[in-house]
């Protein structure tokens, strides 16, 4: 005969099994899952899912629903002329820019971007300017030693900057250090660095991150600091860790940029205070980064004479133009599968703009290898540029240049007709500033003049292919 036990004591192990089960994320992108596999469903990846352990437990959960009841307010009751919250201006302009006007008080905010690309240095730089302009600031590394972050600050010239310094990973510690020195500003580089003893996960884990990121960002609320948080990034450009952490901090910035090029940019993924897509341009120079006011220039530098295959794309980044060369090489493949290889656009979009192309327009790419690059290392996601990217495509295999000084842009439906792109005026005027004489967008939408640029607009794709190529 079996063991028997008490009912109570039955339940209790019961209790206790179901309090015990246990779940599985994948720190590559997050995922959760209820049992361990060595692939992820989610992002693909091998060997990244783990254990999922929760906090440790301080004894029976309470059956109360809480200790007191929450505060509420009428909605018709708050004030209509309640002022913007206050911010502090760290004096770099592009950081202010997307920062959404500068630093709200008691705001977390995250920074991603890939190794090396210099995170590290942009926020040690604002950090001295926000420390000279008054606030008190921290600067935590979890990843360099004091005297090596000193190092930087030496050869960025910001040595005599008022910034404190501190060199920890002990979540407990570091908490205890900003509750004892009282600043306005912390940062924390990195979050994946960071490991709290409550939670029973190795630091850099899915646990770990998301136990550090929600115990920074309620200290944040709570004593009224500011923390800026830095992320490492994975090989798809997302934050590691768990999105939920994207969705606890008030602001996500990435900073992009490829290691061959100089420019750097700075994007507001997420921004509770802000405008959201907002773009901050740097220049990464043997100082330091150094602000560009006007990328538009920038990324129009070293364009020389009208090639097959060049393209002015005018574009909107948050609130403002930036006009971008988008460039083209199609060539006939010695493959039986074509390549199609994109740098700074969607390749899902690039395979549609090909699609459309020949369906429509009866203009074949089998047997062709497709090449699209976004020039200066900029990402472009508005639709907007589709007509830019056909242009490019048609005078690339056409070998064909467009017209000297014209910049493109227009949306293309999946019927072949243009579609107007919003805010038609400022990107005309960021082209007539720049020395553009020509302007080629799609019909419809309201007229705009601008004194010294023609706009010459189309209706399809079959009438702007007819007119500028000879197609065939």
């Amino acid at each position: 005969m079996g063991l028997q036990l008490p009912l109570e004591q039955n339940g209790n192990i019961c209790q206790s099994l179901a309090m015990a089960k246990t779940s599985f994320s994948c720190s590559a992108c997050g995922a959760s899952f209820s049992k361990w596999s060595g692939r992820c469903e989610g992002c693909g990846e091998w060997n990244t899912i783990v254990e999922d352990k929760g906090l440790s437990s301080g004894g029976p959960a309470k059956k109360s629903l809480g200790l007191k009841r929450g505060r509420t307010i009428p909605l018709s009751d708050l004030s209509t002329q309640e002022d913007p919250p206050p911010r502090t201006l760290s004096g770099v302009g592009e950081l202010d820019r997307v920062l959404g006007g500068g630093l709200v008080d008691a705001s977390a905010i995250l920074v991603g971007g890939d190794p090396g690309i210099g995170k590290s240095t942009l926020l040690l730089q604002a950090a001295a300017r926000f420390a000279r302009n008054g606030l008190k600031t921290i600067y935590i590394s979890g990843e360099e030693a004091s005297a090596q972050v000193r190092m930087r600050a030496q050869r960025l010239g910001l040595s005599s900057s008022p910034v404190m310094l501190g060199a920890e990973t002990n979540l407990r510690d570091i908490l205890t250090t900003l509750e004892a020195e009282k600043p306005q500003l912390a940062i924390i580089d990195s979050i994946q660095t960071m490991w709290s003893d409550r939670v029973d996960s190795a630091p850099g884990s899915v646990s770990q991150v998301r136990a550090a990121a929600h115990e920074l960002t309620t200290f944040a609320k709570t004593n009224g600091i500011s923390i800026v948080m830095v992320g490492h990034v994975t090989k798809e450009g997302q934050i590691a860790g768990p999105r939920v952490v994207e969705h606890m901090v008030d602001t996500v910035l990435y900073f992009e940029g490829e290691r061959g090029h100089q420019f750097r940019i700075l994007r507001a993924v997420k921004n509770r205070f802000g405008p959201a897509d907002e773009i901050g341009v740097f220049e990464m120079t043997g100082r330091g980064l150094s602000e560009v006011t006007n990328p538009s220039a920038l990324f129009l530098s070293d364009r020389g004479d009208p090639t097959p295959g060049s393209v002015v794309f005018a574009g909107i980044e948050g609130t403002r133009p930036v006009l971008v060369e988008m460039q083209a090489l199609v060539a006939p493949s010695p493959h039986s599968q074509p390549r199609r290889a994109v740098v700074g656009w969607d390749s899902s979009r690039l395979a549609m703009i090909l699609a459309v192309l020949e369906a429509r327009c009866g203009v074949p790419f089998a047997g062709l290898d497709v090449y699209l690059n976004v020039a200066g290392g900029m990402k472009i996601s508005e639709p907007a540029a589709d007509l830019a990217v056909a242009a490019a495509l048609l005078s690339a295999r056409e070998d064909t240049a467009l017209p000297k000084d014209t910049v493109i842009f227009g949306e293309i439906s999946l019927s072949g007709a243009l579609r107007p792109a919003p805010q038609t005026e400022n990107r005309l005027k960021e082209a007539q500033k720049l020395g553009f004489t020509a302007a080629i967008a799609p019909s419809g939408g309201k007229s705009v003049t601008i004194p010294g640029l023609s706009l010459q607009k189309t209706s399809d794709l079959v009438g702007f292919v007819g007119e500028y190529f000879a197609a065939g």
